[in-house]
């Protein structure tokens, strides 16, 4: 079976990133989200990206504007049942994705693959609320999806050899890397990753050095490209949180104890990038340090 129809569910920062590089490799796209207000807004946000390529030289208006007639909107998930492939992209709550594999299950064509943008939770756990954990995977993006050359290809216990080969001709076609990952807490990237930032938040709980010095410090004395607490900003502290407390639950493993001040940052509402507020005061121009 080819694949050429893709459905992406969530239209947040995952899901439109996900729409705009499906839809430029030929794809055609059908986004859906519970919100109107969401999907006008990343269509708005594609269209606003692939603007940017076009002025870079990477792509010809003609393509970007082939990009936008390939993609569609809906509100009513059911109307992603006859796509090939759909990508779960929506918030990073176990019960959350469950629900929508459970709501839309009963109108997929029987060859339809799915698929979960999660990067944290059990694909094996995920495929067993489905009708076809051989057809399930876990498909991780990197944010933001038009830039980040990796996707983490996670096999479930029951996905079989047919839907991975097929997910990673996908990849091939998008023009990306893909890095096969088992289906442990978190996988490969945020495994690592994610540890990384919450001692950074350590550090910053214990006093060992500012928001500026530390993420000053990350960046010039590892090349970093951004330093770990405006990387938890820019993912949000609310995901990061998720993420730590998958690693914690599904490894027991103190050391993936989420740090105190991570919690109460997110208890305030106070996400990164997204709320306006995290480590950085992004209400500000340049951002101000919250610490």
């Amino acid at each position: 079976m080819s694949i050429n129809t893709v459905g992406v569910i969530g239209a947040g920062q995952m899901g439109n990133g996900i729409a705009h590089v499906f839809a430029l490799a030929g794809y055609d796209v059908v986004m859906n989200d519970i919100d109107q207000a969401a999907l006008d807004a990343a269509l708005s946000l594609i269209d606003g990206n692939l603007e940017r390529q076009v002025s870079r030289d990477k792509i010809s208006k003609e393509d970007a504007q082939a990009t936008m007639d390939r993609i569609s909107t809906t509100l009513v998930l059911a109307d992603l049942g006859k796509t090939d492939l759909v990508i779960e992209a929506a918030t990073e709550r176990e019960s959350v994705k469950a629900k929508i594999f459970e709501d839309l299950v009963p109108h997929l064509e029987p060859h339809t693959i799915l698929t979960s943008n999660t990067s944290s939770i059990s694909i094996t756990r995920l495929a067993s609320r489905t009708d076809r954990p051989e057809k399930f995977m876990g498909f991780h993006f990197m944010n933001p999806v038009p830039v980040m050359q990796l996707v983490e290809l996670i096999r479930g216990i029951a996905t079989d050899d047919e839907t991975y080969q097929q997910l990673k001709d996908v990849v091939d076609r998008l023009g990306k890397t893909s890095a096969t990952a088992e289906d442990f807490p978190a996988f490969i990237v945020n495994r690592i990753l994610m540890p990384m930032i919450n001692e950074a938040v350590y550090t910053l709980y214990e006093g060992v050095g500012s928001v500026a010095s530390i993420d000053s410090a990350m960046k010039l004395g590892t090349n970093h490209p951004m330093g770990p607490l405006e990387l938890a900003d820019f993912i949000g502290l609310d995901t990061c949180l998720a993420i730590m407390n998958v690693l914690h639950e599904g490894l027991a493993d103190t050391k993936y104890r989420p740090c105190p001040l991570l919690t109460k940052y997110v208890e305030a509402g106070w996400l990164g990038r997204k709320s306006e507020r995290g480590f950085y005061d992004y209400r500000q121009d340049p951002p101000v340090p919250t610490r």
